[in-house]
């Protein structure tokens, strides 16, 4: 593997890892102090680290941490298809190492964080892919090529995954991402409903790239366009 791609591989590992450990920590701290952080507070912390990872990765990887993420730029021809596997392993793996350490951290807590229905698994998936397609949505439009980076994408995409975990999170556990899921149930043992929080967010990306060539800019997710590193958001003059 060469050089830069295994930087890119390190830092989507990394990224993975801290936002499982910081987002689904958040959870296992809060079920161990007895609702000391609250629903808002795990919601703002997911959120927040969002946030952070784009401003700390995003020059780098482009901050992707979901494999959905990585998929949907793919479908929107911003990102190279050799690069896609590298990546979500990178990722998953990222997830599974930050649920080891919860797990080795607090052994008695039964789910890790996992993301669990509250109602009927439907009932999530269908919620997981409209969470997803929102905050996939957002990425593309405010993402250059296939990078999140910079100011304005940091704090609106951490602010999409603040609002969504914060109204969501009660019913679906408001994943958005295969990564973050999987690591908690594997280490957890609560594979019942994996699935959904799998197919779901893959779906709803898809659907965002699918909108966002119904509405945005011509070229900037067609079916034809070159992979880019940038993608203008001014129309060219004619």
């Amino acid at each position: 593997m060469e050089r830069q791609m295994k930087r890119k591989c390190y830092s989507e590992f990394i990224g993975t890892f801290i936002l499982v450990f910081v987002g689904t920590g958040a959870v296992v701290m809060n079920d161990v102090s007895g609702g000391a952080i609250t629903h808002v507070g795990i919601a703002i912390c997911f959120g927040l680290v969002v946030m952070a990872m784009i401003h700390t990765l995003g020059e780098i990887s482009g901050a992707h941490i979901n494999p959905a993420v990585t998929v949907a730029f793919w479908l929107a021809n911003r990102f190279e298809g050799r690069e896609v596997l590298p990546y979500v392993a990178s990722q998953i793996a990222g997830g599974l190492a930050a649920s080891t350490v919860l797990l080795l951290m607090f052994p008695e807590h039964l789910t890790l964080g996992a993301t669990l229905p509250a109602g009927t698994d439907l009932q999530s998936f269908v919620l997981e892919i409209i969470l997803t397609f929102i905050l996939m949505f957002v990425i593309i439009t405010v993402s250059v090529g296939s990078k999140e980076q910079g100011l304005l994408a940091g704090i609106t995409i951490g602010a999409v995954v603040g609002f969504e975990a914060m109204f969501a999170g009660p019913i679906s556990g408001a994943s958005m991402n295969p990564a973050r899921s999987i690591g908690p149930a594997l280490m957890s043992g609560q594979l019942q409903s994996l699935w959904l929080y799998v197919v779901a967010p893959m779906l709803g990306a898809a659907l965002a790239i699918t909108t966002c060539r119904l509405i945005q800019w011509p070229g900037c997710c067609a079916d034809d366009n070159p992979i880019k590193e940038k993608c203008s958001k001014e129309e060219s003059d004619r």
